[in-house]
């Protein structure tokens, strides 16, 4: 008799699973009706951040839309039954959206130093001048040019630096992200810096986002 009972258990499980997972897909195939398009080839279409994260989408082409076939859907619904792939998700993007935001704060930072400093050199100059003998004036100008071509010289490096941090940043969270998605056996998700692959998977982790934005996480009725 337990044996029976634990056998209509089991197999109740199994139909609420299948249910689940046909919800999942049917919502995903909605969704997928809804990303943006692009008329251009494959790989065209600009996008955020970042996936990264807060990024614009890019559109989808054709080549995109059979990529997103009905196998690479329902493997991705599969993933997502339990609701553990929702919470990585949201955790991802979390962390994705600090990143930025303190990189964006270092770049800022930056920017006011190199303000403050241009102020400072400006202000030198000027007082040089002013204190300056007019027979002298013209060689102190030629210095001071050298001192502020150097010195724009030294910004530009350090912004250039700047920007090479944060893009290794960026691209270094953009990898966490593939791996850890990769190992929750996310379908369509590996380490790769392809921009076509990257599109794809962008385009598959706003399919999650759209589905946690409608509560399909829980597993409440989802349209």
């Amino acid at each position: 008799m337990e044996r029976y009972a634990s056998a209509l258990e089991e197999s109740a499980d199994g139909t609420r699973q299948q249910e689940r997972h046909y919800q999942l897909l049917s919502a995903l195939q909605s969704l997928v009706k809804e990303l943006p398009r692009c008329a251009g080839g494959e790989g065209e279409g600009e996008g955020e951040g970042g996936g990264r994260g807060g990024r614009v989408l890019p559109g989808l082409t054709d080549s995109f839309q059979q990529r997103l076939s009905y196998t690479t859907l329902s493997d991705l619904a599969l993933a997502l039954l339990d609701g553990t792939v929702f919470e990585i998700v949201q955790g991802l993007l979390e962390i994705q959206h600090l990143t930025e935001k303190s990189l964006y704060n270092q770049r800022l930072r930056l920017q006011n130093e190199h303000r403050v400093l241009r102020q400072a050199l400006r202000q030198k100059h000027l007082e040089a001048q002013q204190a300056c003998r007019p027979h002298n004036l013209p060689v102190l100008q030629a210095a001071q040019q050298r001192e502020l071509e150097a010195v724009e010289h030294r910004i530009r490096e350090e912004q250039q630096a700047m920007d090479r941090k944060i893009v290794l940043e960026l691209d270094r969270k953009v990898a966490d992200q593939q791996s850890t998605l990769e190992k929750a056996g996310v379908a369509g998700f590996y380490v790769t810096t392809n921009p076509q692959e990257l599109t794809l998977q962008m385009n598959l982790l706003e399919l999650i986002r759209k589905l946690q934005q409608r509560g399909c996480q829980s597993g409440k009725t989802i349209l």
